[in-house]
């Protein structure tokens, strides 16, 4: 599972999700891709699944890339526990994900391959994502879902 070696700050505010992805909105290091619709906190294990789900079926051909890292502690308090006396002890690290961002990326296989595995691994996510390709020297996207 992914996690930061190390953090400034253990424990941080929850934040808002607005606005749209400006940064990693493109695909860029593969040919196909999963972009984001809609705004959501994708945990660790959820990455992990995703990626799973997406080389098992690839088998040996082809590369992934994971474009998101969970760096946000999501803190819990113990079950039962009375309010106040602080807050809670991180459990687990979440990627905060805007729309448009591209979160995996695939390389190196057919296009029906690509967008099997890459349809597989959205199935394992909790936001609404659309398959991209890498856009074409000419600038028009190839948008399809």
């Amino acid at each position: 599972m992914l996690m930061p070696k190390r953090v400034k700050y253990r424990r941080v505010h929850r934040g808002r999700m607005k606005g749209v992805a400006t940064r990693g909105n493109k695909v860029t290091y593969g040919d196909y891709g999963i972009k984001a619709v809609e705004p959501g906190w994708i945990t660790s294990n959820q990455i992990e699944a995703a990626r799973v789900a997406m080389t098992r079926f690839i088998r040996r051909g082809g590369k992934v890339w994971i474009k998101i890292f969970p760096d946000k502690p999501v803190t819990q308090k113990p079950a039962e526990t009375r309010m106040g006396s602080g807050k809670g002890s991180p459990e687990y690290w979440v990627a905060v994900v805007k729309p448009g961002r591209v979160m995996f990326e695939i390389g190196g296989v057919p296009e029906d391959t690509a967008r099997e595995a890459l349809r597989l691994a959205m199935h394992k996510l909790p936001i609404k994502c659309k398959f991209v390709a890498r856009e074409d020297e000419m600038g028009g996207e190839a948008d399809e879902s």
